[in-house]
């Protein structure tokens, strides 16, 4: 049995999924909603939300990701980074997983990833949960019910999250799987309920086929002026760093929160929708993210709710830290109608510094902003991966080392070049601590961080007086409209300053042993500016 819309030449029968006993191809919103309710995946929320639990894993997976070791892409992929599969293996989990679903109920999404139509992949998600389906017909790009007839999965995904993997069998590191085959384009996740293994697999495989095209794959937010697309701003960062919050600006256009492409023809947004950390959500601070959370069909992932008025516990993160909602980029009211923008004229690179010794903003020169790039110094925050309960400094170079298949510098020197290109200014911003360390500063002012941010993009930040740091060697502005000047000197922030200079050392050491990773892959000007870099404790 089947219920939806599909192309005939399409259906799970004739791609090599057979057995389900009802399959519903492309349902809507409500649709979806009312499938999740009658499988008691979740509540109805107030406004029409739908209230979810992922169990236990309330955050990616990154150690249970591979990548299929085959002939066309063996040498091509990171291995360091990406754990390897072995094909054998895949075909086994392949047919597992397509056993596991026979006589079921499964719900399939045909959908875009790519707001540029000519860079764009046809995605299929197949997954055993409604609310999944709800999730990623959010996440990613939805085509005209006229277009379904005529769809063609280019890359497939298969989530079954009540299927448990077998190491042994399967060649992988736990019950928990999500495994990446280019040559059978297909993508199998089990053993996890936490939808953002959906999203974020798309986006690894992005990053795995843009670059041959001439496009730069950016784990980033992005937004323009209003009225000119020309002037866009794009945020690089790992999550929890910003990038939705900051590039929710309702004075200018969103292009989107999460995933972009930068192609000689501009930036466009991977997504059709937005994945919003909501712990602490403030309306008067955040008020369009914060009003979604009462908009019907918006997914609310992990919050504590009262059960009878299922009211919203914004604070309350005994479920995890990492609660969120997943809402179409229309909810957001400035969002773009394309999704698309021109060439970056602002490069922000967001970092959440634990140890409170970076400045809130500095101005980068191009070989800093490699640098820094593939350095993606930050920390993790509480609940973004499996773990993690507390800040963790750690670099993610190109900030999203966990989506990233090809070798760092790749990426790298796309963005030197895009830079030189385009003449495009960059800075490095940090939304983490300070005053002191993580458990003695605090978290750097939103107010403070906006401000600084609407300097930069508008130009007026250029006009200010820069100091050159002593320990980063980048250069600090020393004062800013609606900014307290002693937030841009971090060291005065600090109650002992030789406290902040023993921090700042060790930070700097944490940099220079990262960066011998990189140092036989980088032009001369990258390592004159690690040179510099070091010397400058």
């Amino acid at each position: 049995m089947s219920t939806g819309t599909v192309n005939p030449e399409q259906t799970l029968e004739a791609t090599g999924f057979p057995g389900a006993a009802v399959i519903h191809y492309n349902l809507l919103e409500p649709a979806l909603i009312e499938a999740s309710i009658r499988r008691g995946e979740g509540e109805l929320g107030r406004g029409g939300t739908l209230l979810v639990s992922t169990g236990k894993h309330t955050g990616r997976s990154p150690r249970d990701k591979h990548v299929v070791r085959e002939p066309s892409v063996r040498d091509k992929i990171w291995w360091d980074s990406n754990a390897p599969m072995e094909p054998d293996a895949f075909e086994r989990l392949r047919a597992d997983m397509v056993a596991h679903i026979d006589g079921g109920e499964l719900f399939v999404q045909d959908l875009y990833a790519g707001a540029d139509p000519d860079y764009r992949l046809n995605v299929r998600v197949i997954t055993e949960l409604a609310w999944h389906g709800l999730f990623i017909r959010h996440l990613l790009r939805r085509p005209d019910m006229s277009e379904l007839a005529g769809f063609a999965p280019e890359f497939t995904i298969l989530n079954c999250p009540s299927f448990t993997a077998d190491p042994d069998r399967h060649g992988c590191r736990s019950g928990t799987v999500i495994a990446i085959s280019f040559e059978r384009r297909m993508i199998l996740i089990g053993g996890t309920s936490y939808a953002g293994e959906n999203k974020k697999s798309v986006f690894s495989v992005l990053n795995a086929l843009l670059p041959e095209r001439g496009v730069m794959p950016m784990h980033c937010s992005a937004n323009h002026a209003p009225g000119d697309p020309h002037d866009t701003a794009v945020f690089f960062g790992l999550s929890g760093t910003g990038k939705t919050t900051l590039s929710a600006d309702p004075s200018r256009v969103l292009i989107g929160d999460d995933e972009h492409g930068w192609s000689d023809k501009g930036t466009f947004n991977f997504e059709g929708g937005c994945y919003a950390k909501t712990i602490d959500l403030n309306p008067q601070a955040e008020p369009e993210i914060y009003a979604t959370t009462a908009t019907f069909g918006t997914v609310i992932e992990n919050m504590v709710y009262d059960p009878h008025t299922r009211v919203l516990d914004f604070q309350d993160d005994s479920l995890t830290a990492n609660m969120r909602c997943a809402y179409p980029l229309e909810f957001i009211s400035n969002a773009s109608s394309t999704a698309r923008g021109g060439q970056p004229k602002n490069v922000i690179m967001l970092t959440c510094d634990a140890f409170g010794v970076l400045p809130p903003i500095a101005k980068l020169t191009p070989a800093q902003a490699m640098y820094h790039f593939l350095s993606g110094f930050t920390s993790k925050v509480a609940g973004t991966e499996k773990g993690v309960t507390e800040p963790q400094p750690t670099f993610s170079t190109c900030f999203g080392a966990p989506f990233m298949p090809l070798r760092p510098e790749v990426y790298g020197a796309m963005l030197r070049d895009k830079i030189a290109e385009t003449g495009a200014t960059c800075w490095l911003v940090n939304t983490g601590w300070t005053g002191g360390a993580y458990g003695v500063g605090s978290r750097m002012p939103i107010k403070a961080t906006r401000a600084l941010l609407a300097a930069a993009l508008d130009g007026s930040l250029n006009k200010q007086t820069f100091r050159m740091d002593d320990a980063f060697g980048f250069a600090v502005p020393t004062s800013c409209p609606g900014v307290p000047d002693l937030l841009l000197d971090p060291r005065r922030t600090w109650d002992k300053a030789d406290a902040y200079d023993r921090q700042a050392a060790r930070l700097v050491r944490m940099f220079e042993e990262n960066f011998r990773q990189y140092e036989d892959f980088v032009d001369d000007d990258v390592m004159e500016e690690a040179v510099v870099f070091r010397g400058a404790m």
